[in-house]
C-alpha cells in the first residue's frame, strides 16, 4: 500500500506543480487552441499540450517506482525448485508488459503531439493506432483470450483473440479522443476508470498494473485542478490518445486476470468483461454511436461535429460543470449495477447492463434543447463562418485568459 501512495501522489505533484509553467510556455510559443469553429465551446484561446504533463508525471511515478528489487529478490538457497520457477515467471511477464507498453505510448504520445502542434492527417493517425495495437497483441501477448461465458463462449480461437483485441484496443484510442470535448469530460472518466482498475489489480495481487493505474490517477486528479471548468489547458490528442492506450491495456489485463490469483476475493464474483464494459461505458457508446450516426450520413467518422452525447447536453441548458458531474456518476453508476447484478447469468446482464447503459446515454436526446443555447450556437455559426478570427480579436482572446500579446 505505502508503494501505491508513493506512486500516486508522486504523479500527482509532478502534474501539480508543472502545469503553470506549461501554460505559460504554450501560450508564449502560440501553442493553443483558437475558438474559431462552431463546435466549440471555449470563448478563449487555451493551450493543448496538456497530454504532455500527463504523459511526463505518470511514467516518471510509475518508473521511479517500478518494483524491480522486489521483482528479482528470488531467495534460490531457501526456495523449492517450483517457487523460483513461479516467481521468474512473473518477473519475465511484469518486465515483458512494462517495454512494451512503454514503448507503444512512446509512439502514440509523439503522433499525437505532433497532431496538437501542426496537424496530423487522420489516416496516420489511425496507422499509429493500428501500430501501438499490434505491438501490444502480437508482441506484449496482452490480448482477450476467453469471452468467460458470454453467449456460452469460453476460450476464443488465437486468430479471432487477435482481431477482437486489435478492434479494442484502437476503439477505447478513440473513444478517449472522441469525448474529449468539453472540460473535465475526459479526464474525469479516465480519473474514475484508473482508479476502479488500481483497486482491481490491487485487490488481485497484481502490483504493476496497480502501480500503472494509480499513477495514471494522480496525474489526471492533478490535470483536473486546470482542466475543469473553466479550463485553463486541455489534454490534446497527446493526452487524450495516450489515456485511452493505457485504459485499453488495463481494461484486457482486467479481462484476464487469471482465477487463480482472485478466488478468495470479492472479485472472482464479478463477470469481468461486462465489469470492464460499465467502467468504458460512456465513452465506448458514444463512440459506437457517432461511427453509426457518421456512416449513416456518408460522413468520414474522423470529422468532427457537434453530435456527441455532452453537445447534446450542452444543448439542453447545461453547463460544462453539470454535463461532466452527470457523466462521472452516470459511470460510477454503471460500475456499481455491474457489482450489485454479479448474481445473474453472465449473458443476462451483459444485455441488462448494455440495455440501461444505451437507455441512459440517449436519454438526452429526448430533452427540449435550450433557447439560450441555441442563440449561442447560431451566434458561432456565424463567427466561425468568417474563418480565422481577426487579430483584434485574437488580442481580445489573449486579454482575456490574461495573457500578454
Amino acid at each position: 500500500m505505502d508503494l501505491i501512495l508513493l506512486t500516486f501522489f508522486t504523479a500527482f505533484g509532478v502534474v501539480l506543480f508543472s502545469t503553470p509553467s506549461l501554460i505559460k510556455v504554450a501560450i508564449l510559443k502560440r501553442l493553443f487552441d483558437e475558438p474559431t469553429e462552431s463546435r466549440k465551446l471555449h470563448s478563449h484561446v487555451i493551450p493543448t499540450v496538456g497530454g504532455i504533463i500527463i504523459f511526463a508525471g505518470t511514467f516518471f511515478s510509475f518508473v521511479l517506482w517500478f518494483p524491480a528489487d522486489s521483482l528479482l529478490d528470488i531467495d534460490v538457497e531457501n526456495s523449492n525448485y517450483m517457487k523460483n520457477a513461479i516467481s521468474l515467471q512473473t518477473t519475465k511477464a511484469a518486465i515483458n508488459d512494462f517495454k512494451y507498453i512503454l514503448a507503444s505510448v512512446f509512439v502514440l504520445f509523439f503522433v499525437g503531439a505532433k497532431d496538437d502542434i501542426i496537424g496530423t492527417a487522420p489516416i496516420k493517425r489511425l496507422a499509429a493506432h493500428i501500430l501501438v495495437a499490434l505491438i501490444i497483441v502480437l508482441m506484449a501477448d496482452i490480448r482477450i483470450k476467453s469471452m468467460h461465458g458470454i453467449f456460452n463462449a469460453y476460450e476464443i480461437p488465437y486468430w479471432s483473440s487477435i482481431f477482437l483485441s486489435l478492434f479494442a484496443i484502437i476503439v477505447i484510442i478513440n473513444a478517449f479522443n472522441f469525448i474529449d470535448g468539453i472540460d473535465g469530460l475526459a479526464a474525469g472518466i479516465a480519473l474514475i476508470a484508473a482508479n476502479i482498475y488500481g483497486v482491481w489489480f490491487y485487490m488481485c495481487d497484481d502490483i504493476i498494473m496497480s502501480l500503472l493505474a494509480f499513477s495514471l490517477a494522480g496525474s489526471l486528479l492533478a490535470f483536473l485542478f486546470y482542466n475543469f471548468s473553466p479550463a485553463k489547458i486541455f489534454m490534446g490528442d497527446s493526452g487524450s490518445t495516450t489515456i485511452g492506450l493505457l485504459l485499453a491495456v488495463l481494461s484486457i489485463k482486467a479481462i484476464e486476470t487469471p482465477s487463480a490469483d482472485i478466488s478468495d476475493t470479492v472479485v472472482s464474483e464479478i463477470h469481468r468483461p461486462i465489469f470492464v464494459m460499465a467502467t468504458l461505458c460512456y465513452p465506448l457508446i458514444d463512440t459506437l454511436r457517432i461511427f453509426i450516426y457518421r456512416s449513416v450520413r456518408g460522413i468520414s467518422p474522423f470529422e468532427a461535429d457537434k453530435n456527441h452525447i455532452h453537445h447534446v447536453l450542452i444543448g439542453t441548458g447545461m453547463n460544462h460543470k453539470m454535463v461532466s458531474t452527470t457523466l462521472y456518476l452516470s459511470t460510477l453508476l454503471m460500475v456499481g449495477l455491474t457489482y450489485y447484478f454479479r448474481w445473474m447469468n453472465v449473458t443476462t446482464e451483459f444485455f441488462f447492463i448494455l440495455s440501461i447503459a444505451v437507455i441512459l446515454t440517449q436519454a438526452p436526446f429526448f430533452f427540449k434543447r435550450s433557447p439560450v443555447a441555441k442563440l449561442k450556437n447560431e451566434a458561432e455559426v456565424k463567427t466561425s463562418s468568417r474563418g480565422k478570427i481577426s487579430e483584434e480579436v485574437k488580442k481580445q482572446l489573449f486579454q482575456e485568459n490574461d495573457f500578454k500579446v
